[in-house]
């Protein structure tokens, strides 16, 4: 895990689960030198974990290239929240997703 980390010079990542709900997310920042990190949160349904954190990882790198060439004065970063094949609650599956960031 840290050789990946390393060769996509990320600052860190995340990861959180919420057996109630059936989360699953990952929070990848990438960059935060010129500030906090700049990004969104996909929610897709992944073949599996890595797949998850190798978008995770791409989408962060992206964001700090385009923080940076926007010129503003942040870093990159992005969200992963693994879609189950189910979802019972979707408002409760976003809270616990809150409560991870927060």
């Amino acid at each position: 895990m840290f050789a990946m980390l390393e060769a996509a010079r990320l600052e860190s990542l995340h990861l959180a689960q919420d057996p109630v709900t059936g989360l699953r997310a990952i929070i990848a920042i990438h960059n935060s030198r010129l500030g906090p990190a700049l990004g969104g949160c996909r929610f897709l349904t992944y073949a599996d974990d890595q797949s998850a954190i190798q978008d995770a990882v791409r989408l962060a790198q992206s964001m700090s290239y385009k923080a940076a060439l926007a010129g503003l004065a942040q870093g990159g970063g992005k969200a992963v929240i693994i879609r189950p094949a189910h979802v019972d609650n979707r408002a409760a599956v976003f809270e616990a997703f809150g409560r991870f960031i927060e």
